[in-house]
Order: structure tokens, then C-alpha cells, then sequence
């Protein structure tokens, strides 16, 4: 090759890989074109199922429009607020909606990446008001069916308005015979019912009265249905209590003199406990409930009216006599556990007691002061233990003595070497 011709293969092979990449950015970009058409086909269906969920929201909302004229007319702006919350809601999703949809059918071509994304938005929105508008109307048909109701509730409640007032009588007279074999004391929580079924009479048969009132206008009333049924309920229960008090007066008479019967069986085990106490605290504290007991039983006869009152206090005396004998055998059992103790601890302590003068006598002359008081010290507390009528003190001095002891002969043995 001629010597100015250098520069043909160089541009030959540049030449070559130019084309090659021109090649190639075509084909990628005919193969992502395919695959965007791809992506656009596929989504189609999914944008068809989201106008077809726009005209569903669209027309359910203007169904709640028209329902929400009619709510607010037969029962008020307040009851219809549910209503008017969800279609205001839903209003606003479907703005949105509206607003996405334009942007697909605009003529700007758009990514399948974006119309996905807007598609999955109208769905979700769309979906959202249709469930927020049942969810209204489904409550406000409720609200319809209880005010069909009411005409067929108002008789009923009526019927067991007069039927609790007929057991209020009974009631009464019932308290009346009871009030001759009873205190008033005993009947206080029954003559608390009777007020309360008074007054949960007079607001039932008021709202009532109103109900029926409403209804001859065809205006709602379910609400003081509900509130009349209410306060009946209120009066039956309290109704309930008072018809189980005459039970419950002769179950505690029962309970007082089984507690009495008991009572007086540990009264005299506690006075026996208590002469043969050895702690004077445990004694005193026995003899404190003993007196609390016996008065309980002779005031038997003055409580006799209120046999609640009487179990009660008896109850209560058995409670508190039962902790004193407890507290009284502990202290009792403290002290034969140190008499027990007592003998052998003294041995222990003149044993170390020998074992210390011992040492002390070999030390001779270097044995200092400290050994000697602790000996000194040990004999004395020995004495205490030998002389103290506590047993539970003379222990503790047994083994004072001890220790002392103890430490009087390793002083004395230190101090020898």
C-alpha cells in the first residue's frame, strides 16, 4: 500500500464499528418500542375495567344525593350526617378519578408504566367511595327498618311498662311485710331500688308518651323507644333485687348463727390459749380480741333486726380472734423453740469458755486486754443466760457468751506467739 494510503484501515475498521452501532441502537430501540406496545395491550383491559368502576361510583353517588333528601327529610340533618360525611368523601375521590382519567384519554402518549399507575389509582378510588356510600345507606336502611318497627315496639313496651308497675305493687306490699320482722336497716338497699323504679317508670312512660305522639305525626321515635326500653330494663333489674331480698335476709340469718355457733367454740379455745400464754404482748393482744367476741355475742339480741349486720360484725370477730390465737401460738412456739435451744447452747458457750481461759492461761503474761475482756465479757453473758427468765433472751445470751468466747481465744492464741 502506497505510503500516503496509511490511513484506509483505520478508517475502514472505524467505519465498520459505526455502522455496527448505528445497527445496533435500532434494534434496541425497534425491541423496547415492542415491548412498551406489549405493556400498552396488556393494560388496556384493566383501564376498561376502571371506567366501567367510575360510571358505577359516579351513578351511586348520585343515588346518594338523592337518598341524603330524602334521610334529611324524614329524619333530620343530624341523624342524615353519616350520609352527607361519606358522600362528601366520596365526591372528593371521584374528582380525583375524573381527573386521572383525563390525562388517559388525552392525545399525549403516555408510558404503560404511568397509565398502570393511574389505572391502579382510579381502581383504588373508585372502590373506596362505592364502599363508603354502602356503608351509609346500609346504616340509614337500618335506621328504616327500626322505625318500621316502632309501631309494632310501642304496644309491647307499653305492655311491659304496666306489667313492671303491677310488680311494683307486689313489691311493696312484700317490703311492708318484711318491715314488721326486720330493721330498716336491713331493707335501706330495697327502699334505694324502689326510688329507682320509680323514676325509671315515669322517664319510660314519658318517652313513651312522646313516641306515640311522634308516630301519629310520622315523625321518628326509635330513639325514645330505645330510651323507654332502656329504663325498663333499669326498673326489672332493680325489680329482680328487691324480689331476692327476702332469700337473702334468711340466708344470713343462717350465716349469723352458724358464726355465732363457731364464734363461741373459739371464744373458750382462745381463753384457754390465753391463760397459758407466756408472752404478756400475745396475752394482752388474745385477751383484746376475746373481749371484741364476747361483746359481739351479747349484743346478738340488739342487732336481731338485721341479720346483715349481725353475720358481718360476728364474722369480723372471728377474723380478728383467729389472727390473735395465730400470733399467740407463734409466740408461744418461739418460746418452747428457745427453751428447747437453751440447754444445749449453754453447754456450747461453757465449752468455748474452758477452751478460752485455756488459751489465755498458756499465753501468760503477753496475752493482752482485748482477749481478756472478751472472756470477761463471755462469763457475764453466761451468767445473763443462766439467770434470765426469757428463753428466748437467755438463748441469745447463751450465744453471745459464745461468740465472745470465741474470740477471747483467738485473741489469746495471737497474741502468744
Amino acid at each position: 500500500m502506497p505510503d500516503g494510503l496509511w490511513w484506509l484501515p483505520s478508517l475502514l475498521v472505524f467505519g465498520a464499528a459505526t455502522a455496527a452501532l448505528v445497527v445496533g441502537m435500532v434494534a434496541l430501540r425497534r425491541g423496547g418500542a415492542r415491548r412498551e406496545r406489549a405493556a400498552l395491550a396488556a393494560g388496556a383491559a384493566a383501564e376498561v375495567r376502571a371506567k366501567g368502576l367510575i360510571v358505577q361510583a359516579d351513578n351511586a353517588l348520585r343515588d346518594a344525593d338523592r337518598e341524603l333528601a330524602f334521610a334529611e327529610a324524614q329524619f333530620g340533618a343530624d341523624e342524615s350526617r353519616a350520609l352527607r360525611g361519606a358522600i362528601d368523601s366520596a365526591r372528593a375521590w371521584m374528582r380525583e378519578a375524573f381527573i386521572l382519567q383525563q390525562r388517559l384519554d388525552d392525545a399525549d402518549a403516555d408510558t404503560a408504566a404511568e397509565r398502570r399507575t393511574w389505572t391502579s389509582r382510579i381502581e383504588g378510588l373508585c372502590i373506596s367511595a362505592i364502599g363508603a356510600l354502602e356503608d351509609a345507606e346500609s346504616a340509614l336502611a337500618g335506621r328504616r327498618r327500626t322505625e318500621r318497627g316502632a309501631h309494632a315496639e310501642l304496644p309491647a313496651l307499653r305492655a311491659q311498662a304496666g306489667r313492671i308497675a303491677r310488680r311494683r305493687v307486689e313489691a311493696e306490699a312484700m317490703l311492708g311485710r318484711l318491715a314488721t320482722r326486720f330493721a330498716e336497716s336491713a331493707l335501706a338497699t330495697a327502699r334505694g331500688a324502689e326510688l329507682r323504679i320509680d323514676a325509671s317508670l315515669a322517664a319510660a312512660t314519658a318517652s313513651l308518651d312522646e313516641a306515640e305522639a311522634r308516630l301519629a305525626r310520622s315523625e321518628p321515635a326509635a330513639d325514645l323507644l330505645g330510651s323507654a326500653g332502656d329504663a325498663l330494663a333499669r326498673a326489672g333489674r332493680d325489680l329482680d333485687e328487691i324480689d331476692a331480698l327476702e332469700l337473702a335476709l334468711a340466708r344470713a340469718q343462717a350465716d349469723a348463727s352458724e358464726e355465732a355457733a363457731a364464734l363461741d367454740g373459739e371464744l373458750v379455745a382462745a381463753r384457754r390459749e390465753r391463760d397459758a400464754q407466756e408472752d404478756p404482748d400475745a396475752a394482752e393482744a388474745l385477751g383484746t380480741a376475746i373481749g371484741t367476741g364476747s361483746a359481739a355475742m351479747a349484743d346478738r339480741a340488739a342487732l336481731a333486726g338485721d341479720p346483715f349486720i349481725d353475720r358481718d360484725r360476728l364474722r369480723a370477730c372471728r377474723d380478728r380472734l383467729e389472727v390473735a390465737r395465730a400470733a399467740a401460738r407463734n409466740a408461744q412456739g418461739r418460746l418452747d423453740g428457745a427453751r428447747g435451744a437453751l440447754g444445749g447452747a449453754i453447754a456450747i458457750a461453757e465449752s468455748q469458755l474452758r477452751v478460752a481461759r485455756a488459751a489465755i492461761e498458756r499465753g501468760g503474761h503477753p496475752v493482752g486486754a482485748d482477749a481478756r475482756t472478751r472472756l470477761a465479757e463471755a462469763e457475764r453473758q453466761l451468767v445473763i443466760a443462766h439467770q434470765e427468765p426469757d428463753p428466748v433472751a437467755a438463748l441469745d445470751a447463751a450465744r453471745r457468751a459464745t461468740s465472745r468466747a470465741s474470740d477471747a481465744e483467738a485473741l489469746a492464741l495471737y497474741r502468744g506467739f
